[in-house]
């Protein structure tokens, strides 16, 4: 996968591409059908593993040659040492989580750098379903109440504040729509919220 099937196909994901290094090692904590690992070891010779529990999921990144472990991410990654991997990406999954506090210290554990994305719930048409007595549904959060496997929300200054307070520090902060960075009101204009991290040297 190059870089343009990238974009077209997920360009928030091809904005988040830009922050890992070429030859680098990457785990990827909820990859999904694999297709950000595909294209970083295609396009970037990146090498590393993603976590997934699905079936479904773990099957598509086996077609797409990528190494997998099927895995619940709730269980931490206690398999792999400190500072295992240059980046540890974590996109649009963190939400899903019960323990997200011991997850996101986990990720910087093993990680020289996180990269962490999640629907930002303060995007103004989630303001404007609550102004109006309806829970949001849109492209980032396109599930219903009842079926939906999110079980946090989450706005860019909660998420800073949470990092702040379990000792990492926020390298970058990007509100994306469609995959395009938002510089103004970015907490109401952003409808996914990026952070790149790293742990901070005294914790």
């Amino acid at each position: 996968m190059n870089f343009t099937e990238l974009n077209q196909l997920r360009p928030d994901l091809a904005f988040i591409a830009h922050w890992i290094a070429p030859n680098s090692q990457v785990l990827d904590v909820g990859c999904g059908d694999g297709v950000m690992l595909d294209y970083l070891q295609t396009d970037k010779a990146c090498q590393g593993y993603g976590i997934e529990i699905a079936d479904d999921k773990v099957l598509e990144c086996a077609k797409r040659g990528v190494q997998v472990i099927q895995q619940d991410m709730e269980n931490g990654l206690g398999l792999f040492d400190d500072e295992a991997f240059a980046t540890v990406l974590c996109l649009s999954s963190l939400q899903m989580m019960k323990n997200v506090e011991g997850l996101l210290t986990d990720i910087a554990r093993v990680g020289r750098e996180a990269i962490v994305s999640f629907p930002n719930f303060a995007y103004w048409p989630h303001r404007v379903a609550l102004l109006r007595g309806r829970m949001p549904v849109s492209k980032s959060l396109p599930y219903e109440w009842y079926d939906t496997p999110n079980l946090r929300c989450a706005t860019i200054a909660d998420f800073a504040e949470l990092a702040n307070s379990v000792g990492l520090e926020v390298l970058e902060c990007v509100a994306l729509h469609d995959g395009r960075p938002v510089e103004w009101l970015a907490n109401w204009r952003g409808s996914l919220a990026v952070f790149r991290l790293r742990r901070l040297k005294n914790s």
